[in-house]
C-alpha cells in the first residue's frame, strides 16, 4: 500500500479489509488475546443461550471460530452455530458450525459481536490552532499524519465536541449505523462487547492503537497490523436502544464470580480442585478491573427476556 495521504477511515478500511488486508490474512489469536480465548467465557455464553432458549448463535467477527468451537459441546446439537468473518473458514472448525463472510438477513436467536465495533473504521478529526475541526489524513505506508479540510459532523457536535487545540476524536456515526443494522436483523438478543468510553470519559487525544505479534506497535495502516479504536458506547447504545453493562457485571449475572474453590476440595478431590482453581483464574481475568472486566456489553433484547437485568 504505497499511495499518498488518505482520510483515516479510508486507509483503515484498506488496511483491515482489502485484499491482503490484516483480517483477510491473519487470525486475531495470532496477535492479541480477547475474552473468547478464555475458556470460562464460553460457559457464560452457553448460560445465556440457555436462558434465552436461543436456537441459533451468530458470532459476528468470529476470528478463528474459538468461541463457537468452545460453545459446541456446551449447547448441544439443537443449537445452530454460525461464524461471520471476512477470512476463510478455519480448517479445524467442526463441520456442524456454519461460516459466512456476511451477516444473515435474519438472526432468530443470539447475536454476539465481541471486539467487532472497535475495528469498524472511523473518520479521525483534530481541532486545529484556529479552533477549526479538521479531518486527519494518514500516509498508509509510514503512518505520517497531516490535517486536511474542515470537517462538519452532527455526530461530533452531539457526542464528542472538541474544546482545545490538539484534541482529537474518532467519529462514531459509522459504528452506530453498522450496529443498528446488525440489531435490526435480530429476533432475540444482540450483544456487542467492546472496550469503550462515554460522554464523561472521552479521551482527549483519541484512542487509535495497533497490535501485532502479541504486542502494541506503531499505528501504521499498511495491512500488517490491527488498527483499532475504543467505541463511543453511549452513542452506539442510543442508536439501538441498548442497555450498557460492564462485562464484570454481565458475567456475574450469568453465574461467574471468580471465587476460589474451598480448600477442603483439595484434600477430597485434588483433580477437581485443580480444575476449579483454573476456572477461577480464568474468571478473574474476565472480570478483573483494568482489563477485560472493564469492557462494555451493549445488550438489546427484542423479545423481552430480561436476561441480564439486575
Amino acid at each position: 500500500m504505497t499511495m499518498g495521504p488518505l482520510p483515516w477511515r479510508d486507509a483503515w478500511e484498506r488496511a483491515l479489509y482489502a485484499d491482503g488486508g490484516f483480517f483477510r490474512t491473519s487470525r486475531p489469536a495470532e496477535h492479541f488475546r480477547t475474552s473468547v480465548h478464555v475458556g470460562a467465557f464460553a460457559g457464560a455464553i452457553a448460560e445465556l443461550v440457555r436462558r434465552t432458549d436461543a436456537p441459533l448463535v451468530v458470532d459476528l467477527g468470529a476470528g478463528g471460530g474459538e468461541l463457537l468451537a468452545a460453545l459446541q459441546p456446551l449447547v448441544g446439537d439443537d443449537v445452530e452455530l454460525v461464524g461471520v468473518e471476512v477470512a476463510g473458514r478455519p480448517e479445524a472448525l467442526h463441520t456442524s458450525i456454519g461460516w459466512s463472510p456476511a451477516l444473515p438477513e435474519r438472526v432468530d436467536g443470539l447475536l454476539i459481536a465481541n471486539e467487532w465495533l472497535d475495528n469498524i473504521p472511523c473518520d479521525v478529526v483534530e481541532l486545529d490552532d484556529a479552533g477549526v475541526v479538521r479531518e486527519v489524513l494518514v500516509d498508509p505506508g509510514n503512518g505520517a499524519e497531516t490535517l486536511g479540510d474542515a470537517y462538519e459532523s452532527s455526530w461530533l457536535n452531539d457526542w464528542w465536541p472538541l474544546q482545545e487545540p490538539g484534541e482529537r476524536a474518532e467519529v462514531g456515526d459509522a459504528r452506530d449505523a453498522a450496529w443498528a443494522d446488525a440489531v435490526s436483523r435480530v429476533n432475540g438478543t444482540a450483544i456487542a462487547i467492546d472496550y469503550g468510553h462515554t460522554r464523561d470519559s472521552r479521551p482527549p487525544f483519541g484512542t487509535l492503537r495497533s497490535y501485532a505479534g502479541g504486542r502494541e506497535t506503531e499505528v501504521v495502516p499498511d495491512g500488517s497490523r490491527d488498527i483499532t479504536a475504543h467505541v463511543a458506547v453511549d452513542s452506539a447504545a442510543a442508536a439501538t436502544g441498548a442497555t450498557l453493562i460492564r462485562q464484570r457485571d454481565a458475567l456475574r449475572r450469568l453465574g461467574l464470580d471468580g471465587s476460589r474453590p474451598p480448600l477442603e476440595l483439595a484434600h477430597s478431590d485434588p483433580s477437581a480442585y485443580v480444575r476449579a482453581l483454573a476456572t477461577a483464574g480464568e474468571v478473574g481475568e474476565l472480570i478483573g478491573g483494568g482489563g477485560l472486566g472493564d469492557f462494555w456489553w451493549l445488550v438489546t433484547d427484542t423479545l423481552g427476556h430480561g436476561t441480564l437485568a439486575t
